[in-house]
């Protein structure tokens, strides 16, 4: 689970601070207040890691992939390309990572790590920026919680030849291969230390592990953008295991279908579902349908998607009944189908649905965290973007009667500042009471019911002075 995030000098956030990220985490605030900017930026950074181009430092994107930031002028805040991009990240595995010293045997092991790096342009019209220098912590809690660096390496600037790179490590000693040279080529992506390194130190392989543990964490990021795809009559699959179900939500049937086998349940001691038994379920508490059902068409490759909307209805295809269904259908399969660890990142989930559905949101999503497979929590993360007042007190709601722990939840608050934008973080308390509620958070809406109430009685006035 990623724990931690702050960025620099990216689009309009000049510091976003420290974000502590919890299972579920969302952010909220008025249209261009950054909000889907933190995710992009996350996406962006997994997209790199998937590039086969291991010399491109960042892939803004491009038609293929969850986002294209354009050019890097164009990602940068103010578009300075004298301001340098740069990032921390926290993480914590699920399982202790483990690095040996093979020249003294030391062993170190640990679930927490971090991540920095910084970027710049080569130069004012550099399209391909570098990477000046990043960072590796492999941390351990103390007695208290606290935690504690453990080991740090990374790559910097050579102090003689300020076109290479230099190795550093705290924790161990690297120990140089002779008659090797000084200086290493550039990293790899924005996070990878080069073959290089393995070759001029004896103890250097020890460090692949970090990149390796990094590039885990950002293939477990999934994204789902806030157009889904239009519902279709028929949908084909051939068998295929999709990754995810897309950007668009265009491959959220063949998941389904290729789930089917998998058993679920909605936390320890709880009874286990099969996946599509899973979906319709929620599709029914949700108050959308009735029934719902995936089945073949005879003699092709082909399927339907049937939905019966109340209980003595007639069974319908999905493009007949409201849009809601299909834009919340590959919400739903994404939240269970992403294998376990994962982070999944939703932008406005609520998008073209009822306002009670929007706050049963906040109960799928809880189940979501809490969900087991094969006996195993799936350990589920979700970075949600939103909008919905209704979401947000339902989750409010949860904290308050104890379905979700607060330490579970992380809200904050995105809004245009006077130079850049301003994250804040969102106090929850206890019993569910924001104790920080920014000002206009969902609009003025006291000053709406006080204008109606006046409006109402100066018509009455009227009223009475014309019937005189």
């Amino acid at each position: 689970m990623i724990t931690g995030l702050q960025i620099r000098n990216f689009k309009g956030w000049k510091d976003t601070g420290p974000i502590r990220l919890a299972p579920i985490t969302v952010f909220f605030g008025p249209n261009s207040s950054g909000k889907s900017s933190i995710g992009q930026f996350l996406m962006m950074l997994r997209q790199t890691a998937d590039s086969p181009d291991r010399g491109r430092v960042l892939h803004p994107g491009d038609k293929s992939t969850p986002v294209d930031l354009g050019r890097f002028a164009d990602m940068l805040f103010g578009h300075d390309l004298t301001q340098e991009l740069s990032f921390s990240l926290g993480w914590q595995e699920s399982r202790p990572v483990e690095f040996r010293d093979v020249v003294s045997n030391r062993k170190f092991s640990g679930r927490d790590l971090a991540f920095e790096a910084r970027i710049s342009a080569q130069g004012k019209e550099a399209e391909r920026p570098v990477c000046r220098d990043f960072l590796y912590t492999l941390k351990r809690p103390d007695a208290d919680g606290k935690l504690l660096d453990l080991l740090k390496a990374g790559m910097g600037p050579h102090a003689e030849r300020p076109e290479k790179y230099d190795l550093t490590c705290e924790g161990f000693e690297l120990v140089r291969q002779r008659g090797r040279p000084y200086g290493l080529p550039a990293p790899l992506h924005f996070f990878g230390f080069p073959d290089e390194a393995s070759v001029y130190w004896q103890n250097a392989t020890t460090l692949q592990e970090f990149p390796f543990t990094l590039r885990k964490r950002l293939n477990r990021l999934f994204y789902l953008g806030p157009l889904r795809r239009h519902p279709e009559r028929q949908y084909a699959w051939a068998g295929e295991t999709p990754e995810q179900v897309g950007f668009t939500g265009e491959n959220w049937v063949g998941a389904l279908l290729a789930a089917r086998q998998r058993q679920m349940n909605a936390g320890k001691g709880r009874r286990k579902e099969g996946f599509e038994a899973l979906i319709a379920r929620w599709l029914k508490d949700l108050g959308l349908i009735h029934s719902f059902k995936v089945e073949p068409i005879h003699g092709t490759r082909d399927y339907r998607v049937q939905v019966q909307v109340s209980e003595f209805s007639a069974p319908v295809s999905i493009p007949d009944v409201g849009f809601g269904v299909s834009q919340i259908l590959p919400v739903l399969v994404e939240c269970f189908y992403a294998p376990p660890d994962s982070t999944i990142i939703i932008e406005q989930p609520e998008l073209h649905l009822h306002p009670a559905v929007q706050q049963g949101l906040a109960d799928l999503f809880v189940e979501v965290i809490h969900s087991r497979e094969d006996g195993k929590e799936r350990g589920i993360q979700l970075v949600i973007e939103s909008h919905s007042e209704h979401f947000l007190r339902r989750l409010q709601l949860r904290v308050a009667d104890q379905t979700v722990r607060r330490e579970d939840v992380s809200a904050y608050f995105c809004a245009p500042g006077q130079e850049a934008l301003v994250l804040s973080k969102l106090d929850v308390d206890l019993y569910g009471n924001i104790t920080n509620w920014p000002k206009d958070f969902f609009g003025d809406q006291m000053t709406d019911v006080a204008e109606m109430q006046k409006a109402g009685i100066q018509r009455r006035r009227a009223g009475e002075g014309a019937a005189t």
